[in-house]
């Protein structure tokens, strides 16, 4: 942020093209900005595109009074990220996004249940389920993973998720059974369910995601 700030001055007041020392400043500038950028937006994202767009110019690097505004374009960008860090929007961004991949795997396991793979369904669905219960978990502070540092399975996250008052002892039931389906899928035991207790694990996953990962 700072950096920025002295570089758009120093850019602003120049009789002459930046070089040297400074020059190398904006370029690990710029450089380490849009590695941020794809990190916390994506490569898809307006924030990143504006950075492109700017970066494109030939003359990116010919820095002085007459010609910075490419520089300040990037500044701007900058302060952009900075109001979404101070106002906690980077969080949501990352939720969105994390809930639109979650929705896409549920549509997948209905479309598998929907044509008379129920199994298929059960693992695809249950592993959304335990990936949202990590989410959760890193929402609220709780620990994913154990202490040898292999990652928690359903079974501690939900345990862990109840115990802090996310959500009711109800759900904690509810998703202990589902867990159980999952498992029996994933290790064969396929006649232990049926595809109505698979469709109403599907309902079960779509409505804890919507209340707790949007």
């Amino acid at each position: 942020m700072q950096l920025g700030e002295i570089i758009v001055k120093q850019a602003s007041t120049a009789s002459s093209a930046l070089e040297g020392t400074t020059l190398s400043e904006v370029s690990s500038w710029v450089t380490r900005l849009g590695q941020l950028l794809l990190k916390l937006y994506g490569k898809e994202s307006q924030h990143y595109k504006n950075y492109e767009k700017a970066m494109e110019l030939d003359s990116f690097y010919v820095i002085h009074s007459r010609w910075y505004g490419h520089i300040s374009q990037v500044h701007g960008i900058v302060l952009s990220v900075k109001h979404d860090v101070e106002n906690n929007l980077i969080s949501n961004i990352r939720g969105l996004l994390q809930a639109e991949i979650f929705a896409n795997f549920l549509e997948i396991g209905e479309h598998l249940l929907e044509e008379g793979y129920k199994d298929a369904a059960a693992v695809t669905i249950g592993a959304v389920l335990e990936d949202g219960l990590r989410e959760l978990s890193k929402k609220h502070g709780i620990s994913i993973n154990k202490p040898n540092g292999s990652q928690k399975t359903i079974d501690p996250l939900n345990t862990e998720l109840a115990q802090n008052d996310i959500y009711s002892k109800l759900v904690q039931k509810q998703v202990t059974s589902f867990a159980h389906i999952r498992n029996k899928a994933a290790h064969g035991q396929y006649d232990e369910y049926d595809h109505s207790q698979v469709q109403m694990m599907l309902l079960f996953v779509q409505g804890f995601s919507e209340q707790h990962l949007n």
